[in-house]
């Protein structure tokens, strides 16, 4: 019965699953077929002798990553990131999806949608050059005001104090209106008949907000945050390599960029694939419980 329903389904709704057969073939070509390069972090890989001629190592390289002092530094450095990143970074959407929602004049409502999620569309190679410029100690415009007040400039790439602090303000400003899309859109799939139940108990726009909207759309945030939190040891090397240097690898060296300079420029390809997997394997095991833990306290998931 099950396979007939599935078969039946399928027939009925052909166009939307012609439609979805790129995205598989893409994640099958570029996801899963190159899985099977993991068998590097278990071997002493060398290019000359290929995958299968490589001597094999076991644990070794888990083990010289536990024994690296550097290791415990840049996965600090990641963890930090990214929960100051799901801190301030992923209520940002939730709230300018509730600020759209209120602007009742809709060309200014589209124009500010369209101005919000446009740097999404910018990659960070443009990006990057442009807040080097921006926040330059001698050129910068941020440097000039503070000059303006008599105080010394601040080079804020370059500063271990104020790094991160670039990297999470620049990261929410670029996907704050990307994010705010699916929240948008959940809004709109919102029961009328609750606001004007909610106005006639004599509820203003903002409690309107807080007690229907959000709890409306609550199952759409869950499995948003379950996502955030799956991805918090998945740092965004585009970011973080176009920004950072070598005098604030202390506070900004995350594990991609880690793994990057062990296996491309060091070319230690064992060691830095076992890094990249280990950051896998908490990854999943962060997404298996966050959705545990949100079936329990609620209905909703990812299955």
């Amino acid at each position: 019965m099950k396979t007939r329903t599935l078969s039946y389904m399928t027939k009925q709704n052909r166009v939307l699953v012609i439609m979805f057969v790129p995205a598989i073939v893409f994640y099958l070509i570029f996801n899963y077929t190159p899985m099977y390069g993991l068998i590097i972090a278990f071997k002493d890989y060398k290019i000359m002798q290929g995958f299968w001629g490589s001597k094999w190592v076991g644990l070794d390289n888990f083990v010289r990553l536990w024994n690296t002092p550097d290791f415990y530094r840049v996965f600090r450095n990641t963890l930090l990131i990214s929960f100051y990143r799901l801190f301030w970074g992923f209520p940002a959407p939730i709230i300018l999806a509730l600020l759209i929602n209120e602007i009742r004049l809709l060309k200014f409502k589209k124009t500010v949608q369209t101005i919000s999620y446009v740097p999404h569309f910018l990659s960070w190679v443009v990006l990057g050059g442009i807040f080097i410029n921006f926040l330059s100690p001698s050129t910068g415009v941020i440097n000039h005001f503070i000059k303006m007040t008599g105080r010394n400039p601040i080079n804020f790439l370059a500063n271990i104090t104020w790094f991160r602090t670039v990297l999470v303000s620049t990261g929410i400003w670029r996907g704050i209106g990307w994010g705010s899309i699916i929240y948008i859109a959940s809004i709109g799939g919102v029961d009328p008949e609750l606001y004007e139940a909610a106005a006639i108990d004599g509820a203003g726009r903002i409690k309107q907000a807080i007690h229907v909207t959000v709890p409306s759309i609550m199952a759409v945030i869950i499995i948003q945050l379950i996502f955030a939190i799956g991805g918090i040891v998945n740092d965004d090397f585009d970011q973080i390599f176009n920004l950072y240097n070598p005098t604030v690898y202390s506070v900004g060296d995350v594990l991609s960029t880690y793994v990057y300079r062990q296996g491309l420029e060091s070319m230690k390809y064992s060691y830095s694939t076992a890094v990249g997997f280990f950051r896998n394997v908490i990854a999943f095991t962060l997404i298996v419980l966050t959705n545990f833990a949100a079936k329990r306290v609620s209905d909703y998931g990812l299955w």
